[in-house]
């Protein structure tokens, strides 16, 4: 597209999006979001920018093919779900590890594989619609 307006503005609310899909995937745990919502978010803001500026240089600017993000995502969700089971507990059963005042969980870990798959999995979809066309 030759819209300058829309070209500026992808390239800076890119940034906006994936900034704001993080706090929303880290807020989840304990309240509304997550990964799953997350990750649309983020994905969002890179079909935006490649409406603007096209699918080669949002490509270029991702650095990463969108198929991989998705299967580490889906990778890192399924050996968190496993970690439990290593525990002798039901598979998926939320582990904390507690360092000062840092609780860290396995159900955040599940939720940025979450957010990776999604990621992913969307990107991979609107880059192959959008080149086909």
């Amino acid at each position: 597209m030759n819209s300058l307006i829309l070209s500026v503005g992808a390239r800076f609310l890119t940034g906006l999006f994936l900034l704001f899909s993080l706090f929303v995937l880290l807020r989840g745990h304990n309240s509304p979001g997550g990964g799953f919502i997350g990750g649309l978010i983020g994905a969002a803001g890179f079909v935006l920018y490649s409406f603007a500026a096209g699918v080669e240089d949002a490509r270029r600017a991702l650095r990463v093919d969108p198929r991989a993000i998705g299967v580490w995502g889906m990778a890192i969700a399924v050996l968190s779900g496993l970690v439990s089971a290593l525990a002798s507990l039901d598979p998926f059963t939320g582990l904390w590890l507690i360092l000062a005042d840092l609780a860290l969980s396995t159900v955040l870990v599940f939720d940025i594989g979450v957010y990776l798959a999604v990621f992913g999995a969307i990107l991979t979809l609107v880059f192959a619609l959008e080149e086909t066309v």
